[in-house]
This record gives C-alpha cells, sequence and structure tokens, in this order.
C-alpha cells in the first residue's frame, strides 16, 4: 500500500531519503539538502518533520538514536528500495527527454 501512494516521490521527499542514506538528524538533513541541490531545493522544519514521521510510520526510515533533543534517522531496506526505484524511475525519464531534446525522436 505504501508503495503505491509513494510511487512518485516529491523533491522534498526524493532528496530527504537520499540524505538517509548516512544516519542523520533534523537539521543535518535540511543542511545535506541544501548543500546538495546549491539551495535549489530546502526543505523547511514542518515539512521535514512531517515527512519523517510519514516516513517512520510506514517504515521507511528507522530512528536509530534519540539523545531526547536530536532523533537520527536512517534508511531501512523497504526505504533504499523506494529510492532506487524513484532514482530508476528518474533516470527514465531523463532518457526520454534527452531522446526528445537531442532529434532522435520526434513527437
Amino acid at each position: 500500500m505504501a508503495r503505491e501512494q509513494l510511487k512518485n516521490l516529491t523533491e522534498p521527499m526524493y532528496y530527504t531519503l537520499l540524505a538517509l542514506t548516512s544516519p542523520r538528524h533534523g537539521y543535518e538533513i535540511m543542511q545535506t539538502v541544501e548543500v546538495t541541490t546549491k539551495g535549489r531545493v530546502r526543505i523547511g522544519a514542518g515539512t521535514l518533520y512531517t515527512l519523517l514521521s510519514r516516513f517512520e510510520k510506514e517504515k521507511i526510515i528507522c530512528r536509530v538514536s534519540d539523545d531526547g533533543r536530536r532523533k537520527t534517522y536512517s534508511l531501512t531496506e523497504k526505504g533504499r528500495e523506494l529510492l532506487e526505484n524513484e532514482f530508476n524511475r528518474l533516470q527514465l525519464l531523463v532518457e526520454d527527454g534527452n531522446s526528445f531534446l537531442r532529434g532522435d525522436l520526434h513527437g
């Protein structure tokens, strides 16, 4: 069920999961996304914590530590699979776009 609901990820979802390929806490996730995208994608605290809650509930991520102030999360196997599926989907979109824009296909 979660797989269908999360078949196509939004940019904040995608970059949050990318950031969680290594264990990170919330502020680290926001910083990692901003640096990775050179400021193109910024995730606010409200959006991030909503995503983390949803991802944790759907067992896409898990909490690996909680010192009371900082909760650190990491991808689960299910989360890694979801991220890899989205990565592959995005690659296909780019390949299709290249075919049209480079003149290999005509609409």
